[in-house]
């Protein structure tokens, strides 16, 4: 089966600040764009920030996960463990602050994969994982 790109639009309350975080930051090409809205090249996927001024008012939920507290809703991409350790240094040099520190979720068991959350300017929770063995994705 061949993967094809997903599309997520999502909101923003500044997208002078999603700009800069999505494509400075994370390094997300930049394509089309308006006043009300930012599509972004998220390793192959298509991102859409979208301009609402109460994105960043709504109340963060939690859910337990392997001893942490993920934020709920989240979005991000699967990556190569070389791709996630240096989407994880690019990040930390960023100043990023970390929801989730990357670290191995699930240590020795199905499903071993690395893993880290933040949030951009808005409060959009992200994130992003990798796996040893990509056969432990949809492992249980």
């Amino acid at each position: 089966m061949t993967v094809r790109p997903f599309h997520l639009a999502f909101p923003v309350d500044d997208l002078t600040a999603a700009r800069h975080f999505y494509r400075d930051v994370l390094g997300c090409g930049e394509g089309r764009s308006s006043d009300h809205w930012i599509d972004f090249d998220l390793y192959g996927h298509q991102i859409v920030a979208h301009l609402d001024p109460q994105a960043s008012a709504r109340r963060p939920h939690h859910n337990p996960v392997d001893g942490h507290d993920v934020p709920v809703p989240h979005f991000g991409v699967v990556l190569t463990m070389e791709a996630f350790q240096a989407l994880a240094e690019r990040l930390k040099v960023a100043g990023t602050r970390f929801v989730i520190e990357p670290h191995i979720r699930f240590a020795g068991q199905v499903g071993e994969q690395a893993t880290m959350f933040f949030h951009d300017p808005a409060g959009n929770a992200l994130e992003f994982k990798a796996f040893a063995d990509d056969a432990m994705l949809f492992a249980h």
